[in-house]
């Protein structure tokens, strides 16, 4: 399970935004925020609530009692290097069925080990 100054750095990287537009809408100066994200400062329950507010998503989630962020789901938007989310479900598509099915028992592998280191 990942701590929350984790998920809170993930969901800032994932949104493309630095850490002083996250300080500014939290009102709080960017080393305050800065802090929260590197463990030098505990996160107040006031900036969880915040923070699920401005990215859509649990409190729940953020506290890690649940998991099902999905990340940026915004297809056109470059997602790696320089390929979106939509470029990415259009080669899936291409793949003949027996190539989908080993790519998702991968991505499964992939993720299951994910949540043992």
């Amino acid at each position: 399970m990942k701590e929350l100054r984790t998920l809170i750095k993930d969901l800032r990287e994932d949104h493309d935004l630095k850490q002083k537009d996250v300080a500014s809408y939290l009102s709080i100066s960017q080393q305050t925020y800065s802090n929260y994200e590197s463990g030098h400062r505990e996160i107040p329950t006031w900036v969880v609530a915040a923070l699920a507010k401005y990215y859509n998503v649990s409190s729940d989630y953020l506290l890690g009692t649940v998991v099902g962020y999905p990340g940026n789901m915004n297809l056109h938007k470059t997602y790696l290097d320089d390929i979106t989310l939509l470029d990415v479900m259009l080669d899936i598509q291409k793949l003949k069925r027996e190539d989908r099915q080993n790519l998702l028992k991968y991505l499964g592998y992939l993720l299951q080990s994910e949540t043992t280191k």
